[in-house]
This record gives C-alpha cells, sequence and structure tokens, in this order.
C-alpha cells in the first residue's frame, strides 16, 4: 500500500489511493502512520480538510498510527477550516506523548493557534519555545501580520535580529504585506533599506510587495520608480500597479499601464481585471471600464466574476448611473452582495434618487444585514432626502435588532511609529498629540484648494 500509495498519489489518482485505503481498513489490515499520513495529506490536497479532520480524529482517539508527522498535518487541517476545539486536543495528545517540545509541531501549533485567531496561546508557545529557529520566528510574524499587529511584527523582528537570526525573504515578504495593509510607511521604508543592502535582487515577489507597500501608503511616485527599475515583470507587478495608480485615483495611467503590459504578450487574468476596473471605478472613467468589461469576456476569455461585477456596479454609482447600477445588480449571474447594495444606497444619496436607494435598502435589509455601517448608511439617505418617518423606522429597527455603530479604530502616525485610538476616546494617554494631527489634517481638509472635489456629504450621526 505505501508503495502503491505513493505512486498513485504522484499521478494525482487520489481517489484510487482513497479506495485502497478504505479496502485495506475494510479487511482489517494494520493501517501505520505512513498510509495514515498520506491519506489525510490527500484530502488536504484536494482541497478536503473536513475529510482530513474526520480522520484525524479518529487516529487521535485510538491513539495507534500516530507520529508527529500526523500532528503536523492535522494542525494544518485545523487551521485551513479554523477548528479551535480539535486544534486544541491534538495540542493535548501532543502534549501527552511528548511531542509538543518538537519544533515542526511547536509552530504547527502557533499556525493553528494564530489561524483560529487565539494571538494568546500562538504567543505563548512562542515565548515558552526553548530554541527558535528562523521558521519559528517567520510563523509569529506572520500570526501578527495576519491580525494586522504591525507594532507587535515590528518587535519581533527586532528581537530576531538581536538574537543572531537574519530575516530572510520569506520574513520580509510577510512583513511587506502587513505594512502595505496597515500603510506603515516608516518600517517600510526600512525593509527597503534591509532588501538593497542584502542580495536579494533575484526576488521578484519582494520587489511586488515594495511597490504593493509604496502604493498602498500613498508614495505612488517611489512604487513607479521601483516597478520601472525591475528587469523583469510578471502579472503581479503590473496589478500591484495599476491597482496603486486607482487608489490614487489615477485611472488613466492605470489605464495606460495595463495596455502596455497587454502589449508586452503578458495575458490579464481575473486580479487584473479587479484592478483595472477598480482603477476606472475610482476615476469614473465610464466608458473605458465598460469596454474593458467587454474586453474581458471577448478577448481574454474570462468569465466575470462576482469582483468584477462588483467593480462595474461601483463604476456606475461612483458616475451617478444609478439606473444602470440596480439593473446591473440584477443581470449579474450571482446573488449581489451585500456590500454591493451599500454601494447603491451610498450613491443615491449622493445624487438624491431616493426611489432607487429605497429599493436597494429594501434588498440590503432583507439580506439580514449585521453590519452597523448598512443601517447608518440607508439612515443617512433618509435623512439627506428629508425622509424622517422612513428614518425613524431604520433608527427603531436598529434598536430592535440590537444593532449599534461601533466605535471607529484608527491609526495615528506620530512621528515614532503608528499608534491606534478610537474615535471620540480621550482615555488614551497620546490622546492630545492624536488630537492636534487630526485638527491639523481636517484644517487642510476644509481649505478648498488643498483637495479637489473634495465632499463630506449630508452625514446623520445615528445614535440608538
Amino acid at each position: 500500500m505505501e508503495y502503491y500509495g505513493v505512486r498513485v498519489c504522484i499521478a494525482g489518482i487520489w481517489e484510487k489511493a482513497f479506495q485502497l485505503f478504505e479496502q485495506m481498513r475494510a479487511v482489517g489490515s494494520e493501517v501505520n502512520s505512513v498510509t495514515w499520513n498520506t491519506i489525510v495529506g490527500g484530502h488536504l490536497q484536494r482541497g478536503n480538510p473536513r475529510e482530513a479532520l474526520r480522520l484525524i480524529s479518529e487516529v487521535t482517539t485510538h491513539g495507534s498510527g500516530v507520529d508527529f508527522v500526523t500532528l503536523v498535518v492535522g494542525l494544518s487541517a485545523c487551521s485551513h477550516v479554523g477548528s479551535l476545539k480539535l486544534g486544541k486536543e491534538i495540542h493535548g495528545f501532543a502534549t501527552r506523548c511528548c511531542s509538543d517540545g518538537i519544533e515542526s509541531v511547536r509552530n504547527a501549533l502557533i499556525t493553528m493557534y494564530y489561524r483560529c485567531k487565539d494571538m494568546e496561546h500562538a504567543c505563548l508557545l512562542f515565548q515558552m519555545a526553548k530554541m527558535r529557529s528562523l521558521v519559528t520566528w517567520n510563523t509569529m510574524i506572520a500570526g501578527f501580520g495576519l491580525s494586522d499587529q504591525a507594532e507587535e511584527a515590528s518587535f519581533i523582528i527586532r528581537d530576531m535580529v538581536q538574537s543572531g537570526v537574519q530575516p530572510n525573504y520569506v520574513t520580509v515578504v510577510t512583513y511587506l504585506a502587513l505594512c502595505a495593509r496597515v500603510a506603515n510607511l516608516q518600517h517600510g521604508q526600512e525593509l527597503h533599506c534591509y532588501i538593497t543592502k542584502h542580495d536579494f535582487k533575484g526576488y521578484l515577489l519582494l520587489w511586488n510587495s515594495l511597490i504593493d507597500m509604496y502604493s498602498k501608503s500613498g508614495r505612488i511616485l517611489v512604487a513607479r520608480r521601483v516597478f520601472d527599475l525591475l528587469t523583469n515583470r510578471d502579472q503581479v507587478s503590473y496589478t500591484s500597479m495599476i491597482a496603486g495608480y486607482g487608489i490614487q485615483g489615477e485611472g488613466t495611467a492605470a489605464l495606460k499601464l495595463f495596455y502596455q503590459m497587454t502589449d508586452s504578450g503578458i495575458k490579464p487574468d481575473h486580479i487584473n481585471m479587479v484592478a483595472v476596473l477598480s482603477a476606472c471605478s475610482h476615476s469614473r472613467l465610464v466608458s473605458q471600464g465598460q469596454k474593458l468589461f467587454k474586453m474581458m469576456i471577448d478577448s481574454y476569455g474570462i468569465a466575470p466574476q462576482m469582483e468584477h461585477y462588483s467593480c462595474m456596479v461601483d463604476l456606475f454609482a461612483r458616475a451617478g448611473l444609478v439606473k444602470k447600477a440596480e439593473e446591473l445588480l440584477h443581470k449579474a449571474p450571482l446573488p449581489p452582495t451585500a456590500a454591493m447594495w451599500a454601494a447603491l444606497v451610498g450613491a443615491c444619496q449622493v445624487y438624491e434618487n431616493t426611489e432607487i436607494g429605497e429599493r436597494a435598502a429594501k434588498k440590503l435589509l432583507e439580506m439580514g444585514t449585521d453590519n452597523p455601517g448598512h443601517y447608518v448608511l440607508i439612515a443617512n439617505m433618509y435623512a439627506a432626502a428629508g425622509c424622517w418617518d422612513e428614518l425613524a423606522k431604520v433608527r427603531t429597527l436598529m434598536r430592535d435588532l440590537g444593532v449599534r455603530k461601533s466605535p471607529g479604530l484608527a491609526w495615528a502616525d506620530l512621528g515614532n511609529g503608528f499608534h491606534p485610538f478610537l474615535v471620540g476616546d480621550r482615555s488614551n494617554p497620546l490622546a492630545p498629540e492624536i488630537y492636534e494631527v487630526l485638527d491639523t489634517l481636517t484644517g487642510q481638509m476644509s481649505d478648498p484648494g488643498s483637495i479637489e472635489n473634495f465632499d463630506l456629504g449630508f452625514v446623520v450621526d445615528i445614535e440608538v
């Protein structure tokens, strides 16, 4: 079974391997750890982690045929589906059989805990580790990255270097992706210096991550400089740069780069199309967006997914073509998401189309959305239109459902790193400095010459 199982697995014929496994169990043949690991790993590779979990639960219950590889594979399955309960059971089993000290098992445990959103236990296991390899450090950094804890990740990297372990490209890519998500320019620039000083020229993924970080941090010119210095570019390089132009409202530049990409022989995929359609949306390039949507189907053979329809709905909504946006929502082959209906509600408020806005609001409410922001959006639309009776109904509904608008969490860069704060919170010890920065920004936004076409709109603070 072991030899034949490996052969059929290499050939990709997993079904035959699964059948042989069940036949072995049916006739009472002994199933050793190699066979268990092969079959459980096969289910993971086939994208069926729940079946892998079922088998892991069975094997750990009986206790036979289990080795450290079985534990690692089982923890990986728990990470895939977010099964913290079974993950803890495997942790207990590993402790009982003294396998929790094995590095690969410990790293798998840390991964399982942070993927199941239990950072407390992930950190505890990391702190308890007597020996930390590069993989262990990277695992913990990835955990902080997944939970968007940039400062904590930076402390870990600092400790890592001080302990004599040098970051590799995995470390840098992981942290760069985090810096991009939270727009942490300072730490991103530090990583850029590190990349330049060390021999990372051949790692295109690093340079693509740099482009993404600079784009999302508002440094589009620096991002383009990095892009232009690349001797080899792939789809990700172009997508990162196109998305950056889109975020900055430079749709024309995004379109130019997209066509430059296709002229170079790189065929766009569905992710490229999301980036360029989103860029058209942010710049209200309606005709160009419609042309690209048609080309995506006819020229590139890409079947539109919900993300593409969402971009087109957003494009029409931003341009004030709310009727077209509504029609597209009804034509979409898949049920529209709550975010798509919410985009239409917001556009109807801005362009004062209460008729379509009411229909969109009804669809949004029928979905039973639990996002407080959606209710506030609907309430604001009614308030802007002076529909006070409808506004009262929405407020009553929010009260009945127990929906409350959560305080907004934001970050302020005070020159020594990013600091989180809650809207209206004066208990933060750095509150004076934070609100000084906010007052400066408010003054700049109020200056008619500072930002073109800036419109705060009509906003009602809904308290329930």
